[in-house]
């Protein structure tokens, strides 16, 4: 019982709290609630105030870009104006001076009237003189009529006659005595020169023959050589193109062909071959083919020294190389190499005597045969060839000519081409530079007289130039001036088809009249 008072006084005086908290808690959210308001007005007339501010501020900022956009418009306007002024002042400066300049014309308009009117009066004037002056000479003419009773065109024509006679005496006079001055003088200085150009010149002369002889030490590498069956010297034959005879003679191979640069392949082949002593078909092959390596850097090399030596330079390296090959070609027993070079040595001395340029000479006498030893064989004549060549690596102009015109296959153009073609003569026609027999040359010049012989009409015919040339000399009365030129292409066609010589030959045919009077 005590319990439950206990307890209910306890809960009694719970509620009573909780009844005071309650109104306690009532009164302080009214005082927060008016505490807000209070603050929430605070912050309103803050805002209301910034915001005004604000305002106020833009108002100031919009005036001041106003102004400033209106400053700047009206600066725009006064510069426009400004322009336009300017440009005003311009027209009316360029009107000012068009107008000057008009008035200037036509004060010259009015001074070139007044010139024409005076030169108008002044032909007027003229053109009487001369009319009184026609007359004046056509009674000074009529009168002479009468007293020489010859007309005008008649005593002009006899005029001009005489003069011409008197003329043609007087130049045939003075073209006689200086032609023959200038024949005996010329005649004198170009054996002079020729001789002296030959004198001063001195070169060795190599002989080339179609076989080349091997040596070797004993005859029992003859057995290595041939192989079984042959099989080595048939290898060695079709690798570098030379036939080898090897026969009883002691000690000696001989290698036939009349290619010398196979025939120099084959022989080194051979040596290389030898000295190794290993001989069988892919062994030959193999030495051919580095011999003929070797043999290519040596044209080059000589090419090289043969420039050097004549002290041409700037030569093109193809050039050079084909000089270098000119060592391995002959031209009836004369070396090509060794022509060239003396062909070089006269025109450069020939080419001093006369006051020409005398590198051009000597590089032209170099390089005129080089058609003789092209990598491939085209149907052209060695000297057109040689010119082609050297056009194509642009060689100077006198000397692709002195080149093409040396054998008179094109008309030379400098005075180069002919000391190369006289050079080329003496050193290919000399006694002693080309190995032919004597009995043989004289038979083939003999030849060529008799074939020209053979036709009818011609005279007489002389072989000249050691048989480069053919002169022959045929009746007037029995040919005419075209038939000639017809006997001259049957007679160089004829000499083509049936005759073996060197180069080539020159078939001149002589018709000429000779009228012949004494006086007694």
């Amino acid at each position: 019982m005590n319990l439950l008072i206990i307890i209910g006084a306890i809960l009694g005086a719970l509620g009573m709290g909780f009844f005071v908290g309650s109104l306690l808690f009532k009164k302080s959210g009214q005082d927060k609630e008016a505490a807000a308001a209070s603050k929430a007005a605070i912050l309103l007339k803050e805002a209301e105030s910034k915001a005004e501010i604000l305002k106020r501020d833009k108002l100031l900022e919009a005036k001041e870009k106003f102004h400033q956009l209106k400053a700047d418009h009206e600066n725009l306007i006064n510069e426009r104006e400004k322009n336009m002024q300017a440009a005003e002042n311009r027209a009316k400066q360029k009107e000012v001076q068009l107008t000057q300049k008009v008035e200037q014309v036509g004060k010259k308009e009015k001074d070139l009237d007044a010139v024409r009117l005076q030169l108008t009066t002044q032909l007027e004037g003229m053109e009487k003189k001369k009319e009184e002056l026609a007359r004046a000479h056509q009674m000074h003419v009529e009168q002479l009529e009468k007293i020489s009773g010859l007309s005008v065109e008649d005593a002009k024509n006899q005029m001009i006659e005489a003069l011409k006679d008197e003329a043609k005496t007087e130049a045939l006079s003075h073209i006689k005595i200086i032609t023959e001055e200038a024949r005996l003088t010329a005649n004198m200085e170009a054996k002079k020169i020729v001789i002296q150009t030959i004198q001063r010149v001195a070169t060795e002369h190599a002989v080339e023959n179609a076989v080349t002889i091997f040596n070797i030490e004993n005859d029992d590498v003859k057995g290595r050589i041939i192989g079984r069956e042959g099989r080595n010297i048939r290898a060695l034959e079709a690798a570098t193109g030379i036939e080898i005879i090897v026969d009883d003679t002691p000690e000696a191979i001989i290698l036939s062909g009349f290619d010398p640069v196979r025939r120099e392949i084959a022989r080194l082949a051979l040596h290389q071959l030898v000295m190794d002593g290993r001989i069988h078909p892919a062994r030959v092959e193999e030495v051919v083919a580095k011999v003929k390596k070797q043999l290519e850097d040596e044209i080059v090399e000589v090419g090289k020294r043969t420039t050097i030596d004549l002290g041409i330079h700037g030569l093109a390296p193809e050039l050079i190389r084909m000089v270098g090959r000119m060592k391995y070609r002959s031209s009836y027993g004369q070396n090509l190499l060794m022509h060239s070079r003396e062909t070089a040595n006269l025109c450069a001395t020939m080419a001093a005597e006369l006051g020409l340029n005398v590198k051009l000479a000597k590089r032209a006498g170099l390089l005129h045969d080089i058609g003789k030893v092209p990598d491939d064989q085209p149907e052209l004549p060695h000297a057109i060839l040689g010119m082609n060549l050297a056009l194509k690596h642009k060689e100077h102009p006198d000397v692709c000519n002195a080149i093409g015109a040396h054998h008179d296959e094109i008309e030379m153009t400098s005075l180069i081409s002919p000391i190369v073609q006289v050079c080329d003569a003496i050193s290919g026609s000399r006694p002693g530079a080309r190995r032919e027999v004597v009995e043989q040359y004289i038979k083939r010049l003999k030849d060529l007289e008799a074939l020209a012989l053979s036709y009818p009409g011609v005279e007489k015919s002389y072989a000249i130039q050691a048989g480069r040339e053919l002169r022959v000399i045929v009746a007037s009365e029995k040919l005419t001036d075209q038939q000639s030129e017809i006997l001259s292409f049957d007679i160089s066609q004829k000499i083509q088809s049936e005759m073996t010589y060197p180069g080539q030959v020159k078939v001149t045919v002589i018709r000429e009249t000779r009228a012949v009077n004494y006086a007694k």
